[in-house]
């Protein structure tokens, strides 16, 4: 089989296909150039004369008998030696551009009561003409004995059939009106509204007009390859199409190739066209013996076709033809309106959904949308939804097909930000292999968020759905009277099965309320960004003009101070022997305070220091850092009895060499303050453990923002500065991470101005990180915490550090 047929048919219709016997070569109907079969009708005459100097190119063979002269005396004469040059000139200026037209388009065809004399007697023909590049074609066709065509007689017919077309509620009713109508008008024995599946599907009967003892059709559907796609392709050009004789003998043209471009005439536009020879034969393998098809549009594409049937040759005259093409054009403009006016109220009612789902969402954000009540799902009359968003794939309604996240990373790219796509055959449609068609949905319709790959989609179960067909439509190709040919069969003999592989259809009208919620989505995120950037700027500057306050404050504050301590030293020294022992003791007091408040303030300094400092991040060894640390805060550990632990290498980080040093001193020291009470310990067991370990931060988080995240976040590995002292309550871990504050009096457990893990907190943010406490805290092989004390851990990660973490 020819890949003509691998391309337009699906792989079950090929594979059916191919198992016909080899007489009949199906791709032969595919390939085959209807427009460039080079014959005409043989009760009307055509003769093509070029425009440019009026000189004959193509006549049909029979102008002897028609028209009363020979073809080949005609070509290549001068036109109007047949017609003359009036009429000529008549023919000519029917097709020219259109006067108030913009652009002047020209007309496509006309139609002309034009005479020719035979033997002394003028003979009058109804004559069709229709350009084809250079050439002016013109089609003779004598005019009908029952005389001349009466508009006045005919009119009325074709209004009240508009009137009834006007008057129908829905596509089936109005098209059940149109071909009664077009029955009543053309006198065919059967006549039928056919709606196509899909540009390259199949079609069904939906409406039907039929005299007595003819088998009936309705609801039958006919397989695709009934009309291959260059018969569509026809169809969609011109509005109808007329057979007058299925047995005619079709008459050649001569020359039969045109000289210059050695192809026959292009006949596209001929209403005398002959019969590609694989319809004749199908017409006859149904009994039928005349037909005519008018093509039903909707948004330039062929939706449908009136299709009529008759037992007996019929002829129709120019007049009924335009007549019955008007009504299809009338008809094609009424199932359109009737089609915009039911997408109008369905879309109506799908924004009263999309309405209400957006007003009870407590967050418009897109994952709020995926929340179990949120009616995402029954929006769209789907069976589930799933946001992409990163690595998350949330999803509510039906459980989420396996195969469908990753089908649509790799769909995420293929379609523009906030143009829908959607398919009711979605394995079909993407010409996936069976097993690559395993875990996937039959129907999907998905909305490509943003250019980061994020996506919005919901998807369908397949839905079998029951066809009663003319012919199998597994096997199109059947021997009937004529031969081995396309041959439908009749009602007699229903095909029935099951056609699979389909979900319900997305309508319009779901596709454009879809579009409607991405604009929602992102003009919402649009102004949320804008007022979270003007949220940030504003912090900025109040956070920027508070650490220049604090130091300002700390700076300026420094030298008063030093004159108050200054001041009341210098009156002790000078008058200290007179005065008495209150009076100095005051004095005292007024020093030590002073001096207490200098050290605030360039605790104070310090901080407001720290958010102004710009970070140098470089790979550390977390060991010899700590190494470091020890020398400052290795004494303190000595004098309390403290021994530090390592119970494994620690890793490699990213952070700035000076700060981090500064975290693990205040850990050490504050280890060190907050040891067991010497009533309580037992010697040798005060302790500090130092180690990396991967955990799951309170609340989830990645460990990039302080509080973020979700419980089902990935373990990252985070620095643990663990001891068995005396803890810190659970209700007061908070309070002490803040500035000045302390859980003893100032002179207990080593003093200290309460600033130590406010500024661990805030170096281990400027990293990016996260710093929480738990208390009791476990030993490191979980057993009792020894020494006394219920113990407090001090945990942080470094934010984008973490992922180096696992480095010895």
């Amino acid at each position: 089989m020819s890949d003509d047929v691998r391309g337009w048919l699906s792989p079950k219709a090929v594979a059916a296909e191919a198992g016909v016997s080899e007489e009949f070569d199906l791709s032969q109907c595919v390939r085959e150039p209807i427009h460039l079969l080079g014959g005409v009708q043989s009760y009307g005459a055509l003769v093509a004369a070029r425009l440019e100097d009026s000189v004959v190119d193509t006549v049909s063979r029979n102008a002897g008998e028609v028209l009363g002269r020979a073809a080949e005396e005609l070509v290549g004469r001068p036109v109007a030696e047949l017609i003359g040059d009036e009429q000529w000139a008549l023919a000519r200026e029917s097709t020219e551009a259109v006067p108030g037209v913009p652009g002047g388009g020209p007309a496509s065809s006309g139609v002309l009561s034009l005479s020719l004399e035979r033997d002394g007697l003028a003979r009058l023909f109804d004559v069709s003409v229709h350009r084809v590049a250079e050439l002016l074609v013109l089609e003779f066709e004598p005019r009908a004995a029952d005389g001349p065509f009466v508009f006045q007689n005919f009119y009325p017919r074709v209004r009240r059939a508009l009137h009834r077309l006007q008057g129908a509620a829905d596509v089936t009713e109005c098209c059940a009106a149109a071909v009664r109508e077009v029955q009543a008008l053309t006198g065919y024995d059967r006549v039928v509204a056919y709606r196509f599946d899909g540009p390259d599907g199949p079609g069904q009967v939906i409406a039907e007009a039929r005299t007595e003892g003819r088998e009936p059709w309705l609801d039958l559907w006919f397989p695709a390859s009934d009309i291959p796609p260059q018969a569509r392709r026809l169809y969609a050009r011109n509005w109808i199409r007329v057979i007058g004789d299925v047995d005619d003998r079709t008459v050649g043209l001569l020359p039969e190739r045109r000289e210059g471009t050695d192809e026959p005439l292009d006949l596209s536009g001929s209403v005398l066209r002959t019969v590609s020879g694989y319809h004749l034969e199908y017409l006859r393998n149904i009994g039928v013996a005349s037909s005519m098809s008018v093509s039903l549009m909707h948004d330039g594409e062929l939706w449908g076709l009136i299709a009529c049937h008759g037992d007996e040759p019929r002829r129709l005259t120019p007049e009924v033809r335009a007549a019955c093409e008007f009504f299809g054009i009338a008809l094609s403009l009424q199932l359109t309106a009737v089609a915009e006016r039911e997408q109008a109220d369905e879309l109506s009612g799908y924004r009263r959904a999309l309405a209400t789902l957006l007003a009870r969402l407590s967050s418009r954000a897109p994952d709020a949308l995926l929340r179990p009540d949120s009616g995402i799902v029954e929006l769209l009359d789907a069976d589930g939804a799933v946001l992409l968003r990163g690595t998350e794939r949330p999803a509510t309604g039906d459980p989420l097909p396996a195969g469908l996240p990753d089908l649509l990373e790799r769909l995420a790219g293929r379609s523009p930000v906030g143009e829908v796509w959607s398919s009711d055959r979605v394995p079909e449609a993407l010409g996936l292999d069976p097993a690559d068609a395993e875990g996937l949905p039959a129907g999907l319709l998905f909305l490509p968020l943003n250019r980061e790959g994020d996506v919005l989609a919901w998807w369908r179960r397949e839905l079998p759905a029951p066809r009663e067909w003319a012919a199998d439509p597994a096997r199109p190709v059947r021997t009937g009277p004529g031969g081995e040919r396309l041959t439908p069969r009749g009602s007699s003999a229903v095909h029935r099965a099951t056609v699979r592989g389909r979900s319900k259809p997305w309508s319009p009208a779901q596709r454009v309320v879809a579009g409607e919620l991405w604009r929602e989505l992102s003009g919402l995120l649009s102004r949320q960004m804008a007022a979270l950037e003007a949220r940030n700027t504003e912090l900025a500057r109040t956070n920027e003009d508070l650490d220049s306050f604090a130091h300002a404050a700390a700076h300026d504050l420094k030298e008063p101070l030093r004159g108050i301590s200054n001041a009341a030293a210098f009156i002790v020294e000078d008058a200290g022997a007179v005065l008495d022992d209150t009076s100095l003791r005051r004095l005292t007091t007024v020093r030590r305070l002073a001096e207490r408040m200098d050290g605030l303030l360039d605790s104070l300094l310090h901080f407001s220091r720290l958010g102004q400092v710009g970070l140098e991040r470089r790979l550390l060894s977390l060991d010899e850092v700590l190494d470091d640390a020890l020398v400052v805060a290795g004494e303190r550990l000595a004098e309390q009895g403290v021994t530090l632990v390592r119970p494994a290498a620690l890793p490699r980080v990213l952070a700035d060499r000076e700060r981090l040093l500064e975290v693990l001193e205040n850990l050490l020291v504050n280890a060190a303050k907050y040891a067991a009470d010497p009533a309580v310990e037992r010697a040798g067991e005060r302790r500090v453990w130092v180690e990396a370990v991967s955990v799951v931060p309170p609340g989830g988080g990645n460990g990039g923002e302080a509080g973020g995240g979700s419980p089902e976040s990935a373990a990252v590995t985070a620095v643990v500065v663990r001891d068995n002292g005396i803890g810190i309550p659970a209700g007061q871990q908070e309070e002490v991470l803040q500035l000045f504050r302390r859980l003893h009096r100032r002179d207990e457990r080593g003093g200290g101005s309460g600033v130590g893990l406010a500024v661990v907190k805030r170096i281990v943010e400027r990293h990016g990180g996260r710093l929480w406490l738990e208390s009791p805290a476990a030993a490191p092989d979980g057993g009792p915490v020894p020494g006394g004390g219920p113990g407090t851990a001090v945990w942080f990660t470094l934010g984008g550090a973490a992922e180096g973490m696992g480095e010895g």
